[in-house]
């Protein structure tokens, strides 16, 4: 399946200059109260790094006192636990289908915070009759007193999945790294999301970054284009550099910045966190996880122009 659009994308390949690092910033504890900040972790491809990001992400705001829930978004191919080494007797299936309340199938991870393992068969929930739909949200509604930050991890691509997650978060982080495909992908997301759904605000954060400021050019390639045709904003909040630590920690069934905080990886992943942890929340209604949860389940469908 192949999405039509017009505008000419070969800027997006050309080839990246050198550029300098990034400055190191400090990471520091922001206390919080009021309304759950809800992130959509996101890009146009597999293989950029989602769930890496999203987990890390979730080990340092957590490491620094932030009550953190990772819901696994990819709930045709769950992998959150998978990458954590968990292994989930109930996921969110089993909650749709009432055999289980959503406090009885959270997790809680070895780093501090809690999980929301999904399964395959429930990218259906937009079909949930009024009482499921009740369910869900009083389900989702009762954490919002014990909870900072939701962050979800999504599938790859445009699927009907992933837009749900995204207009229905506060914020959409989209993971690029330096792969042709990737970028072009990301512009088609960000084109979907912004013409059918709404979005105009997205951040974008480079992964597996190879040189210092790789990634502050590749967001200014995509910025270029967004600028041209969309009328979004685009906002850089940091590049993860490529790093064998993050490799290693992933065969162990860790987060890199648990694993091996030291590492360049993880403390780039710090700075993320530190920047996450000032984005602003916006007030009720959208502020708050009911409404995340109503919007969610309660979508219109999806408006795209394809060809088979």
């Amino acid at each position: 399946m192949k999405i039509y659009y017009e505008e000419d994308l070969e800027e997006l390949h050309m080839p990246l200059p050198e550029s300098q690092s990034l400055q190191t910033v400090g990471l520091k504890r922001i206390s919080s109260a009021g309304p759950v900040q809800v992130i959509a972790v996101t890009g146009g491809k597999g293989g950029v790094g989602k769930t890496s990001v999203s987990v890390n992400l979730a080990t340092a705001l957590a490491r620094v006192g932030r009550r953190v829930m990772l819901l696994d978004g990819d709930l045709g191919l769950a992998n959150v636990d998978v990458f954590l080494g968990l292994t989930p007797r109930h996921t969110l299936a089993h909650v749709l289908s009432g055999e289980r309340t959503l406090e009885e199938i959270i997790v809680e991870t070895p780093q501090g915070f809690h999980i929301v393992p999904a399964a395959s068969g429930v990218a259906n929930m937009a079909n949930m009759g009024p009482a499921e739909h009740l369910n869900i949200v009083q389900a989702f509604s009762s954490l919002a007193g014990r909870l900072d930050v939701l962050i979800v991890d999504t599938a790859a691509g445009i699927a009907d999945g992933v837009l749900q997650f995204s207009q229905a978060a506060q914020h959409v982080l989209i993971v690029v790294c330096d792969e042709p495909a990737s970028m072009t992908d990301a512009y088609a997301l960000i084109k979907v999301l912004s013409r059918n759904h709404g979005v105009r605000r997205f951040q974008v954060v480079a992964n597996m970054t190879r040189t210092p400021g790789e990634g502050a050019m590749l967001f200014q390639k995509l910025e270029r284009v967004t600028s041209r045709f969309l009328d979004v904003v685009l906002e850089f909040v940091g590049e993860i550099p490529e790093d064998g630590y993050v490799r290693k920690a992933i065969r162990e069934q860790r987060p890199v910045t648990d694993a091996y905080p030291a590492s360049p990886a993880a403390v780039a992943f710090k700075k993320l966190a530190l920047k996450a942890d000032k984005w602003p929340v916006p007030s009720a209604p959208r502020g708050n996880l009911e409404f995340f949860v109503e919007r969610l389940v309660r979508r219109p469908a999806a408006r795209l122009e394809v060809v088979q």
